[in-house]
């Protein structure tokens, strides 16, 4: 995957050194660090576009984050898009988990899906949910998952 900051400048490394080189940065600056990772996608005509988002939240001094893009030509349900984007940020926390418990980090994953029954997202609620903490990581969803619903939408829409 192809990795850019928010200014669209492109990461040229592996996203694994980026964070690893990024947390150690921040530590010596003194920054206490947690990361959030999400993904939201949209559907335009016969395309799916996705996206996904490291966020890197400094304890009372804002944050930053780096996103990837890709897209597809495929249907899928509602309950299948969910679960992908979910995937997807969950395939890269793992990736990742190595760099966060070296330097103690915490981690969020974000689901961009929503508690209420009511809205078509929720019917990939519960699996979502038992997916994300079933790997051992923090469950985020509508309408703490900013990662997903705020970063990560805004990079598709």
């Amino acid at each position: 995957m192809e990795w850019r900051k928010f200014s669209g400048e492109k990461v040229q490394i592996p996203v694994y050194d980026f964070v690893e080189q990024t947390i150690q940065k921040e530590l010596s600056n003194g920054n206490r660090l947690k990361i959030c990772i999400g993904a939201d996608s949209q559907v335009k005509g016969k395309v799916i576009e996705f996206a996904v988002v490291i966020v890197f939240l400094r304890e009372k001094k804002g944050g930053f984050m780096v996103f990837s893009k890709h897209r597809t030509i495929k249907a899928m349900s509602i309950k299948e898009r969910m679960i992908y984007e979910v995937n997807m940020s969950v395939q890269l926390a793992y990736e990742l988990c190595p760099a966060l418990d070296k330097y103690g980090i915490a981690l969020e994953v974000h689901a961009d899906i929503n508690t209420d029954p009511n809205f078509k997202s929720n019917v990939a609620f519960r699996d979502a949910m038992g997916y994300i903490l079933g790997m051992g990581y923090v469950f985020k969803a509508k309408p703490h998952a900013f990662a997903s619903s705020y970063c990560a939408d805004r990079l598709v829409h």
